[in-house]
């Protein structure tokens, strides 16, 4: 191909900081038919690109999430997608980049946008292009439509700053060899304890005589396969079950049956009202073997591991007697949980994997892998980190098949760690209420379908989580939800919301306030549990949800119940 006759000069590149570097990104459909995908930077844009760029001053860092500094330190935006695939590479993506609104946090923000080819060639978006707009308030994600589902592309982002400002040019990270001796000695690492290890064996042998058996894993947004793309098969779930498969069944995991039921930003609090619909399927799914990942989202549990250990008694005194496996995930600045909950996992002697033990380590020396590398954004793992769980899973299944069978079983009979009075929770919805409460709507009449969505077992589109619920939709004055019900423990799951449609209702327990939930503190569509009533003996109670004055017109909706009678 022959160039110009007079080739212009190059134009000298500005230094940049890196938002995003080679992360993958693919599209699944949203509830209305649109492929999308998303990079939220709500309260992570700082943290996001200081673990991406490296050693920053933090001056700078800090004029990042909002417009007004982010327009004096950044002159434009560079981004490019690069097609995985050769015949994917004449394709586009529309991309936006979401400044939230203070009036209305989705509609009345900036947004940068431009329609960027999937060829790796760079488009650049003059931050000046833009006026200045008051209603601009942080920086809440990048947006991607795609014209194919599931098409896999490498996405990357960079802040060009503006004269005057000098940031140090990026350390390219050297590919992560997973066959080195290294990378075995961080996976043995992953390993707290096999535990007792009668249920495992117990599930390990049933499957090697090619007897049914299903594995089932209960956990937030990492369970869910947040940062795997494509998410259904490349989650560390779904790839330490593949593991079990090839492992252990005599016939290609045709016996080896799969349950995925993560959900994004949720503790164990939420864990263990869910888990009757999200793993047994109301009594129709009998797990024989139960990974649970909530140390990275248990930070918001308001009973300080009671909810977890609750859950994990719960699961251990099915009539079945399945295994339980704990795994410790971990988010970029090397923080969870592990001090609270490890010590249950010792009491009743389960398998414990632990991420944060293999990687954290090896980050400053000896690398391995990077936190460029092993992690999506500042909370989920990339491809390459979801491969790292499911190793270390799987260097668990692989001890506990060459260890001996223990004698007997786990004793159940001990004394809480921290306490389980939630262990027999059940949920009701408005489906099945009756059965547990006499309920008066009133003005909770709607359903909300604008709730959060998941994406199941093996399913890639998603789909929603307390679908039966009640809805004040705001067209009732002074909608009032009351509730009579004889229990000794009370939860309420409650929509949080980013919309400003929605409002603030008070919680009353035999007419006492004993909680106000505002449903737009934590900003998305979101399950949120909340503890009502916890008392050692059965009474009778009658519950009221009442907006607080002032916001009577709005909406609120009441996602379903937990309750121990």
């Amino acid at each position: 191909m022959r160039g110009p006759a007079a080739p212009k000069d190059p134009v000298e590149k500005r230094p940049c900081l890196y938002a995003v570097l080679d992360k993958t990104i693919a599209g699944s459909k949203d509830p209305e038919g649109v492929i999308r995908d998303y990079v939220y930077l709500e309260g992570r844009l700082k943290d996001q690109v200081k673990f991406t760029s490296g050693d920053i001053d933090e001056e700078l860092l800090d004029m990042l999430p909002r417009m007004e500094t982010f327009r004096k330190l950044v002159h434009s935006v560079g981004v490019s997608i690069k097609a995985e695939d050769q015949a994917d590479k004449e394709k586009e993506v529309e991309f936006q980049f979401q400044c939230y609104g203070k009036t209305d946090k989705y509609t009345t923000g900036t947004v940068m946008e431009a329609t960027i080819p999937c060829t790796g060639e760079e488009m650049v978006l003059p931050v000046d292009a833009y006026p200045v707009n008051e209603e601009d308030d942080c920086f809440g994600s990048f947006n991607f439509i795609f014209p194919e589902e599931n098409k896999n592309m490498d996405l990357t982002v960079k802040f060009y700053v503006n004269d005057g400002y000098e940031v140090p040019e990026i350390q390219v990270d050297q590919p992560v060899n997973f066959d080195s001796p290294e990378y075995q000695d961080m996976i043995e690492n992953s390993l707290v304890s096999t535990g007792n290890n009668y249920r495992l064996k117990k599930v390990i042998e049933k499957c090697k005589r090619g007897e049914d058996v299903t594995i089932a894993y209960i956990g937030g947004s990492i369970t869910q396969g947040a940062g795997g793309k494509p998410i259904n098969t490349m989650c560390y779930a779904y790839r330490s079950y593949d593991a079990f498969c090839k492992l252990f069944s005599p016939c290609d995991g045709k016996n080896v049956h799969y349950v995925k039921a993560g959900v994004g930003g949720t503790p164990s609090e939420l864990g263990m009202v869910r888990y009757d619909l999200d793993v047994t399927k109301n009594g129709e799914i009998t797990p024989d073997l139960v990974v649970v990942e909530f140390a990275v989202n248990d930070e918001g549990d308001e009973t300080q591991g009671v909810s977890f250990e609750s859950l994990v008694m719960k699961i251990l005194q099915a009539e079945n007697a399945p295994a339980v496996l704990l795994n410790f995930a971990v988010f970029m600045n090397d923080w969870n949980l592990q001090n609270r909950l490890q010590p249950i996992g010792e009491r009743y002697e389960l398998p414990m994997v632990s991420v944060k033990d293999a990687v954290v380590p090896q980050f400053e020396k000896n690398r391995v892998i990077t936190k460029r590398q092993f992690f999506y954004d500042i909370y989920h793992p990339t491809n390459d980190g979801h491969r790292i769980m499911a190793d270390c899973i799987a260097n668990l299944f692989e001890k506990v098949d060459k260890e001996e069978m223990a004698e007997q079983d786990i004793s159940l009979d001990k004394e809480p760690v921290y306490g389980t009075q939630f262990k027999n929770l059940i949920r009701f919805d408005r489906t099945n209420a009756e059965d547990f409460a006499v309920i008066v709507q009133n003005g909770y009449d709607a359903k909300d379908t604008d709730i959060q969505y998941v994406e199941r077992d093996m399913d890639l589109n998603g789909s929603p989580e307390f679908a039966d619920n009640w809805m004040n939709d705001g067209s009732v004055t002074g909608a009032e939800f009351r509730m009579t019900i004889t229990c000794k423990n009370l939860v309420a799951v409650i929509k949080d919301s980013g919309s400003s449609e929605f409002g603030t209702a008070d919680i009353l327990v035999d007419g006492n306030v004993v909680k106000q939930i505002n449903p737009l503190d934590n900003g998305w569509a979101h399950c949120n549990p909340q503890i009502l009533i916890d008392e050692k003996e059965s009474k009778k109670h009658e519950v009221v949800f009442r907006m607080k004055e002032g916001d009577e017109a709005k909406k609120f909706t009441i996602l379903g119940f937990g309750v121990t009678r």
